[in-house]
Parts: structure tokens; C-alpha cells; sequence
């Protein structure tokens, strides 16, 4: 239905005033003049939907951006080497291991230990030094946190807070059950972020012996930035930490970065030259404005990621195979990828069945849209007049599972399933996930560790059966093949096991792979450094503008 052209202007007016204010406000925060809008260039300013709601990602229901926090004011032992694609982005180099806080290790012959040298001159923001103690501690309170930090831990095999030892002040050690590539690569991931022991437990309790309270809301980390001002949903500051040791001292002296819901808002503060960097924005706009060329667009295949709609094998009736391969080859999935993501991904669909499947992950399906097929799947099931069902999705990420939800409410019907679409909204959508409640839902998952195993670990595992497993999938063959791949250092052997998770998840089809996404920034042409990193937020150490 078109518009009136009284409510566009209305609506144009409202985006500009808004985008003014925001302006103002940004200003203010970065210790600027309310007149002066472009930030200068030791000073960065980024504007985004979401934001952090605790500064430690151990404390318990700690979103994402509290793990973008983390990134910016903890350090890690060890961090990742960056390569070059050939189409000249940026990207970090899973392979490639390098010092952060600790500036050299050994590991022994059978792999089953690591001992790791720490710089001798690295300070916390307090000033206070960071010893082996601090090590031993943070390790330890990763794993007591529960939850997803515990989770995290165990993918590198770390289980048991006596596997962490303090050899001398500046020496820690850690000792394996077994051998596991994901170990080294696991500690530099945000969990195992090292804190301030001294400062901690100066605020912990009997109830909070690790401070989780305290940290929620206050840094005690010794990274590149420290927090001088948080506001939850708003805005947080960052300041350069002048004595940081375990890397090269960033350009930016400041980064203050705003939450700010409207898209428009946020697309027209780049489009005016009023904010450096805008993320989150919907699809369409990062397409727009790609081919616009006034800013610059870097979109980066998420590595280890597929976005997909699963369903949940223990809930009639995707309990009956069929019927879940009656909705993969029912799904619009052209459609989606127009209407949904602008093309702002790689498809995941419509593979070669007769070709066996290549020991990587992400893999295209072989399900493509094909209704009479579908159609003969339902009526093989039993099901020829079709059924009544409902479709989940998470409100937070509405710009893109709305019109998805949409499309394949629409498709199915065509089918005679009968769809209601329900809405969650993102404050609750981890509890949601995590009742497996949901007959079927839109959902997207990346690895942060790039190993198909490590994905299969979180999402297909029914020992693990951990939140993201929302198709509540278990298949003990596909558990033990899983746990192998984590151990296997023979590559033939390795790439078999791939191979046959690959072909054993298509065949039993609790999800549906709909599409690979890009992880997209849009940003000032002035701003330089921008590096793709597997948690997809922007490392601020690397950042300079010209």
C-alpha cells in the first residue's frame, strides 16, 4: 500500500531531527563541541543497535557485545597473525598463533602440556602487575562461571581448574587429559580473558566469590582500552591505555560508541560524515550504500557460519524425516536471498547430490525449491492435506527473519502447511532457544574457532545439546564422529570424518542451511585498519583514520 506524501516528509523530517540529536549527543561524549560533528582523527566513533549489558562475558546472561567489550580491555595469553585475501581484505589467520600477554610457550612432545612465558613488564589499568596468579585465577573463574564461558572452555579441553598451574611469577602451566588442536587456538577467544585477581577480590563476597557483580558493571581488565564511562543502552567510552605492553599502541586515543535503534538514523550519521563507522544495518542499506561508493563497505564471509531454519526433530510431526525434507525442498530460498538479504550472502542450497561432500564447513545443501517434490515427501508422510505449525524468530534480528519469516509462511502454505509466525523479542530469545520449545525457527550460528567440528559441537551435538541445538537434534553416531574429529591429527583420517558429518546432517535434515553471511561494516573512507575477526565486532587497537 503507498504511502501518502504527507507521511513520507513527516517520516524524513522525524530521521533528521533524529539523526541531529544523536549528533549532539555523540559530540558531548567524545569531549567535542556540540558544533564540531566529524570527530577528529584520534577520536573514533561508531553507532550500532545493540550494545553490551555487562562489561565481563562471565557474567551470567552476558550478550555479545559484552564479549566486544571484553575484546577491547582484557588481554588473552596468546591472540592470532592476520592475512590478506585475494580480493584484498583483511582478515585474522586462525593458523597462525601469536604472543599477547605471553611472549613465548613450549609444548610438549605428546601435546598434553603448555607452559607459557608472561611479559614481565604488563600492567593492569591500575597499575597493578599482571603475575601467573592472575592467569591461574581468570582460568579457574571461567570455568566456574557455567554456562557458555564453561562451555567455551571445555571445546579446548579445559575442564578442571587443576590442569592450571603457577610454575613461578611469570610462568603458567597447563596440562591436557589429551591432546586437542583446539586448545592453543581456544585461548584466544574472549572467555579466557585475564582480570585484575587483586582488584576482583577486593569486591568479591561469600555469594560472589569471583566478583561477577562488581566486573559487570566495572573494568578490571589490562588491554588496549579501558571503559571511562557506560551508560547501559546508550553509550560506552573507551580511552586508550598509554602503559598497555602487549602490543603496539593504537592510534586512537578514544572511542565512544553509541546505541542507536533506528537504521535510518544510523545510515543517514555515516551518510552526513557525522559518525566513522555504522554496523548493524539491515541488508538493503549496506547494498545501497556499496553501490553508492560514498563510504566504504567491507563485507566479510562469517567464517564458520550458516544461517538456516531448523526444526525440531522431537516435536511432531519433524519427528518424521520426511516431512523435514518436504521443508527444505518447500523454502523460497531465492527469494530469500532478494527479498531478505539483498544478496548480501553466499547461497547454501541446490548442491550436486551425486557429489560426495568436501571435509569443510560451511557446505551447500542439496535441497533446493522444488514443490512437486515436496508435496510427494508430505503425502509419502502421510500428510497430503498438510498440518498446522509454528515459526519462530528472533525480533532482534526483525530487518532481515521478518520478511524471511514471511516468504516461507507464504511458501508453505502452497503445500498446505499452515504457519503462524511468532515473535521473540531479543531479550528473550537465548531462553527461548534454550527451552526447545520451538517446532521450527530462523536461526544463524558462526563458529568462533574455524573447525567444522567446533560448529558440529555446538549446534548438532546432542551431548553437548547446548542452546543452539534448537532442532534439539541427537545422533550418537554423529556425537562420536564429533569427538573424534576434535582428537584426529591424521588428515586423510580427518577429512573422511568431515566428510560423513556433512553427509549424515543433509540426510537427516533437522536444518535446513538457507545461506552463508557477510559480516558487514560501512565506514568513513578516512578510517583505515579495519581487520575481520571470527566474534565480527571491530578491534579498535588496529583502527586509525587519515
Amino acid at each position: 500500500m503507498m504511502k501518502p506524501l504527507a507521511t513520507f516528509l513527516c517520516e524524513g523530517r522525524s530521521a533528521r531531527l533524529g539523526a541531529v540529536a544523536a549528533v549532539s549527543l555523540i559530540a558531548l561524549a567524545a569531549g567535542l563541541a556540540p558544533a564540531s560533528a566529524q570527530p577528529p582523527k584520534d577520536v573514533l566513533v561508531e553507532v550500532g543497535e545493540h550494545g553490551p549489558n555487562s562489561l565481563d562475558p562471565m557474567t551470567p546472561a552476558a550478550s555479545e557485545y559484552s564479549q566486544m567489550v571484553a575484546w577491547q580491555i582484557y588481554d588473552r595469553l596468546v591472540t592470532h597473525g592476520f592475512k590478506t585475501l585475494p580480493d584484498g581484505k583483511m582478515i585474522y589467520d586462525y593458523e597462525n598463533i601469536q604472543p599477547e600477554l605471553a611472549t613465548s610457550w613450549e609444548i610438549s612432545d605428546d601435546k598434553k602440556t603448555l607452559i607459557f612465558h608472561l611479559r614481565e613488564d604488563a600492567t593492569f589499568h591500575d597499575g597493578t602487575p599482571v603475575t601467573a596468579e592472575d592467569v591461574k585465577w581468570s582460568f579457574d573463574r571461567a570455568i566456574a562461571a557455567g554456562g557458555f564461558p564453561a562451555i567455551q572452555m571445555a571445546a579446548g579441553s579445559f575442564t578442571d581448574p587443576d590442569q592450571f598451574s603457577v610454575v613461578d611469577k611469570y610462568t603458567f602451566k597447563i596440562t591436557l587429559p589429551e591432546p586437542n588442536k583446539l586448545a592453543l587456538p581456544d585461548l584466544a577467544v574472549p572467555v579466557p580473558n585475564i582480570v585484575n585477581k587483586t582488584l576482583a577480590l577486593k569486591h568479591a563476597t561469600t555469594d560472589d566469590p569471583w566478583a561477577l557483580e562488581w566486573t559487570r558493571d566495572h573494568d578490571a581488565g589490562g588491554g588496549p582500552f579501558e571503559v571511562t564511562s557506560w551508560k547501559a543502552g546508550d553509550q560506552i567510552v573507551f580511552d586508550r591505555f598509554d602503559d598497555w605492553k602487549s602490543g603496539d599502541k593504537p592510534a586512537l586515543k578514544k572511542v565512544v560508541y553509541r546505541q542507536i535503534a533506528s537504521p535510518g538514523t544510523r545510515r543517514a550519521l555515516l551518510e552526513k560524515g557525522d559518525v566513522d563507522i555504522s554496523i548493524g544495518l539491515p541488508p538493503k542499506d549496506y547494498a545501497e550504500l556499496a553501490e553508492g561508493g560514498k563510504v566504504n563497505v567491507v563485507g566479510t564471509l562469517m567464517q564458520n557460519e550458516t544461517f538456516h531454519v531448523d526444526m525440531n526433530v522431537t516435536m511432531a510431526p519433524f519427528d518424521n524425516k520426511l516431512v523435514r525434507e518436504a521443508v527444505a525442498y518447500a523454502l523460497p530460498y531465492d527469494a530469500i536471498m532478494s527479498q531478505a538479504l539483498y544478496h548480501r550472502a553466499e547461497p547454501l542450497y541446490g548442491a550436486d547430490p551425486e557429489v560426495p561432500y568436501a571435509p569443510k564447513w560451511p557446505v551447500a545443501s542439496p535441497y533446493n525449491t522444488d514443490l512437486d517434490k515436496a508435496k510427494a515427501l508430505l503425502k509419502e508422510a502421510g500428510l497430503e492435506k498438510g498440518f498446522k505449525t509454528d515459526l519462530y524468530y528472533d525480533m532482534s534480528q526483525a530487518t532481515v527473519q521478518e520478511p524471511m519469516a514471511l516468504l516461507i509462511q507464504e511458501q508453505l502454505k502452497k503445500i498446505g502447511i499452515e504457519v503462524t509466525l511468532n515473535k521473540v523479542p531479543g531479550s528473550d530469545w537465548f531462553a527461548k532457544m534454550g527451552s526447545k520449545s520451538m517446532p521450527m525457527d530462523i536461526n544463524y550460528f558462526y563458529g568462533w574457532l574455524d573447525y567444522p567440528e567446533y560448529f558440529f559441537f555446538w549446534t548438532y551435538d546432542g551431548k553437548n545439546n547446548s542452546v543452539f541445538n534448537t532442532s534439539n537434534y541427537v545422533n550418537p553416531e554423529l556425537d562420536d564422529l564429533i569427538a573424534k574429529a576434535r582428537f584426529e591429527s591424521d588428515k586423510t583420517k580427518y577429512d573422511a570424518i568431515i566428510s560423513k558429518m556433512n553427509e549424515i546432517v543433509m540426510t537427516d535434515v533437522p536444518r535446513a542451511p538457507v545461506a552463508h553471511l557477510f559480516s558487514d561494516v560501512a565506514m568513513q573512507k578516512n578510517v583505515k585498519g579495519y581487520r575481520y575477526w571470527f566474534h565480527t565486532h571491530v578491534d579498535y587497537r588496529y583502527i586509525s583514520k587519515e
